[in-house]
């Protein structure tokens, strides 16, 4: 019984790539996060400004618009194994300019714009690459195994990386984040470097506008499926906080659980991906994307009403099991409908939904508590969420009544996948 709980380990024993990419997406993520966690405190300590930290979603931006449209172009044109090396050694070129910026007398402020900048582009690019090259190196029966693992790697570096960073940074100095993040790209980079090419197919499009507006046609004809980017974006962009929190740990006189408040919400995420069983029962998925997304806004707005920290960090991570439930619903309304011939131009699309509306959620976010205060950014921010949910969910019916057993999309995608299997040889 307590056996199907457990992950599959399938994939990780059939195939020694699978296991060198995950080992790779677990280390150079875990870096990552203490560049996350220093990055925002470095520049609040040398500006002292919300707004400041806030406009780091604002440098972002237009970098994971573009690269996030042309990402997946990217992807299918060129070999994939060598833009994920090529993508990670820049993103670890990145972190040694942060380095030798902190290492500095007086470190200056443009330079982290710069590098958050650069790394949105690269993580876009990479993004598409590494999500297509999966079901290249897991046999089809293992893919659904392999997506848990994946979902386990980047929670478990989500709650340990912010915590290891949180003490780092108050103990060590930034310094010492960024020198580790470093070393993690660099082994990263030689974990992947074995791996079997993963060359373009040769009936492979070269990226295009018209294929990237064919795929924007397709999902604005879905309502269903467009009311679940509108549905993340509103949420991200209205309740996102983390910017604030090196802020909100000054308010609470407790700077000592900086890395516990960035680690909440990937914990939450981790309780819910592990006890995730029952979600195999439902089949109203857009009715759970919504409720999910508007109790979403309600903890978040629950952390900023509260003024002790502990109950802080418990709304935080119940925010984080509900973003977590909204984000298995949308990717199986995503996996289950989108045909294979559109998933890769959906794909882009895909990243901007869950990556433009956090980024704009730091803009957000930092220029209210800058008018209003932190606390007040913190809550308003969580019932505009909520509200706006609500009045999504009014407007588009198609998403609230989707039902995976009668949708149209869904038995099309179901049978032109069974006529393939039933088409491959053995």
């Amino acid at each position: 019984m307590t056996a199907s709980f457990l992950p599959d380990l399938a994939p990780w024993r059939a195939s020694a790539d699978f296991r060198r990419l995950w080992l790779s997406g677990l280390i150079s993520g875990f870096g990552s996060f203490l560049t996350f966690v220093a990055l925002p405190v470095q520049i609040k300590e040398l500006t002292g400004s919300a707004a400041a930290v806030g406009a780091i979603g604002a440098v972002e931006l237009i970098p994971l618009i573009v690269f996030g449209l042309y990402g997946g172009a990217l992807a299918d044109s060129l070999d994939k194994r060598g833009l994920i090396i090529w993508t990670e050694a820049g993103q670890g070129l990145l972190s040694a300019l942060l380095l030798v910026n902190a290492l500095l007398p007086e470190p200056a402020v443009w330079p982290l714009y710069v590098v958050a900048a650069l790394s949105s582009a690269l993580v876009s690019v990479q993004r598409p690459a590494l999500d297509s090259l999966w079901p290249r190196i897991v046999a089809h029966d293992h893919l659904p195994a392999a997506a848990s693992l994946n979902a386990l790697r980047w929670t478990v570096g989500g709650v340990a990386g912010p915590a290891v960073a949180g003490v780092v940074v108050a103990y060590a100095g930034l310094g010492w984040a960024y020198a580790a993040d470093l070393l993690t790209f660099v082994v990263s980079v030689v974990l992947i470097i074995p791996i079997a090419s993963s060359p373009a197919a040769h009936e492979a499009a070269k990226p295009s506008l018209k294929a990237i507006a064919e795929g924007a046609r397709y999902a604005w004809s879905r309502k269903e499926l467009l009311g679940t980017y509108a549905v993340d974006l509103a949420a991200m962009f209205l309740a996102m906080p983390l910017a604030l929190l090196p802020f909100l740990a000054d308010e609470l006189d407790a700077e000592w659980s900086l890395g516990l408040m960035y680690a909440t919400v990937p914990l939450g995420s981790l309780l819910v991906s592990v006890t995730s069983g029952w979600t195999a029962r439902i089949h109203r998925h857009g009715r759970m994307v919504v409720l999910a997304a508007a109790l979403w806004g309600v903890a978040i707005a629950a952390a900023g009403v509260v003024g002790n920290v502990w109950l802080v960090l418990l709304f935080l991570t119940v925010a984080g099991g509900c973003d977590m439930v909204s984000g298995i619903f949308r990717g199986v309304m995503w996996n289950q409908t989108i045909p294979d011939e559109l998933r890769g131009r959906l794909a882009g699309i895909e990243l901007l939904s869950y990556s433009v509306g956090p980024t704009l959620g730091q803009v957000r976010s930092g220029g209210f508590a800058a008018w209003w205060g932190v606390r007040a950014s913190v809550w308003s921010g969580g019932l505009l969420c909520a509200g706006a949910v609500g009045l999504l969910a009014l407007c588009l019916p198609r998403l609230m009544t989707y039902d995976a057993r009668t949708s149209e999309h869904a038995k099309s995608v179901r049978e032109q996948r069974e006529a393939a299997r039933a088409s491959s040889p053995g």
